[in-house]
């Protein structure tokens, strides 16, 4: 599947509506932390999966592996709970799932949210409206209690589509996505999930840390409120944030091996678990294939692969490098670097986009609180 961008977001409010308040209930995590009793049911219910990151302060949302290409899990929304599999992306803010006042064919293969089943659901008049750079949603806004992992996040704001155009998301994996990015990029100022986590109290600290598998492994996760040390044995340099909208930082460099290939004078990069390659400006891209030897559409000699250099992208002084191994990718003999061309402008330049590519080989922790990236490589 073709990597999920995000272009723009553009909000239709039609008008302003109140937050209506929810009686807030205790999730079963709060209530056993209370009683000292947390550890022992966890240690218990073996096959809970936060089970397996005892000791982090963090409560985990397992991801499902497809093809490398997108990473998804299973989120709960309404009372009792509607489940959705949604697409994790750090590259958005927004949450948003089928309804089933949606006819477009994308809904009718995806679970729909159906709000009369659900009794604390509240509607409001608020249209929303989400472009992406592989497909569009509109619909409207309403509040309703979502569950992610073991955290039950009440009166959280989400859109309900009534139309997605095109074919993408009818062959998408997932239903939805949940954004993960700053309120400020947020389609009709909808308050993002982890916003509402940090404000509720559910997260003993206000950031959380992605591990993505590789060659369609199972074992990637989010972890929210937590940094899970087992992932940081090298470990961890932060990176400030340039910019509160993405998870944006300042690259100093790129370098292919040795050689300067691209941004030589510094540019922007995000931090985008919703993008599956590496994207880069259009001029860059073109530097980068010439360098690699590749074809103008990304083809590259198999036998190659091996005698390739590392690129090594310089952010705050420090070097992270990508493998070959990681750049490049094997399908059926033929063999295509994971490089994609995109113009993303905005005020601060053109951007780079350091998707799954490069998340995988790094454990990367999203850091509200100080405002930073960290990344630990992995071993």
């Amino acid at each position: 599947m073709k990597l999920l961008l995000l272009l723009g977001l553009v909000a239709l409010a039609q008008c302003h509506v109140s937050r209506v308040p929810l009686k807030r209930m205790k999730s079963l995590r709060q209530t056993l932390r209370e009683h000292g009793l947390l550890e022992r049911y966890l240690r218990e219910h073996p096959y809970n999966p936060a089970a397996k990151y005892l000791g982090t302060g963090g409560s985990a949302e397992p991801l499902q592996n497809y093809l490398d290409n997108e990473y998804f899990g299973t989120i709960t929304i309404g009372t009792p709970g509607q489940q959705f599999t949604v697409l994790f992306d750090t590259g958005s803010s927004n949450l948003w799932v089928p309804s089933v006042y949606c006819s477009s064919p994308a809904c009718g293969n995806h679970d729909r949210f159906n709000p009369s089943e659900s009794s604390t659901f509240v509607a409001t008049q608020q249209s929303v409206s989400i472009a992406y750079g592989t497909g569009s949603m509109t619909g409207f806004l309403g509040y309703d209690t979502v569950t992610v992992a073991d955290l039950q996040v009440t009166n959280q704001i989400f859109g309900l589509s009534q139309t997605e155009p095109g074919d993408f998301f009818y062959y998408s994996p997932f239903d939805g996505i949940l954004g993960l990015a700053f309120p400020s990029i947020s389609s009709s100022g909808a308050t993002p999930v982890f916003d509402n986590m940090m404000s509720e109290g559910l997260v003993e600290q206000d950031l959380f840390s992605v591990y993505l598998s590789g060659n369609g492994q199972s074992g990637s996760f989010v972890l929210f409120g937590g940094i899970d040390s087992s992932y940081t044995t090298n470990g961890i340099t932060w990176i400030p944030l340039s910019a509160e909208t993405y998870w944006q930082i300042t690259m100093d460099s790129v370098n292919l091996g040795n050689q300067p290939v691209a941004c030589t004078s510094g540019c922007q990069a995000i931090v985008d678990t919703g993008t599956s390659l590496l994207a880069v400006p259009t001029s860059a891209y073109n530097n980068i294939l010439a360098a690699l030897g590749a074809t103008t559409n990304g083809m590259i000699s198999c036998q190659s692969v091996s005698s390739l250099p590392d690129f090594v992208f310089y952010l705050n002084g420090n070097a992270f490098p990508i493998p070959p191994s990681a750049y490049v990718t094997e399908n059926d003999g033929y063999c295509t670097v994971g490089f994609e061309g995109l113009n993303m402008p905005t005020e601060s330049g053109e951007l780079w986009i350091l998707g799954d590519v490069f998340i995988r080989e790094y454990y990367v922790i999203f850091d509200r609180a100080n405002n930073m990236v960290g990344l630990s490589q992995l071993s």
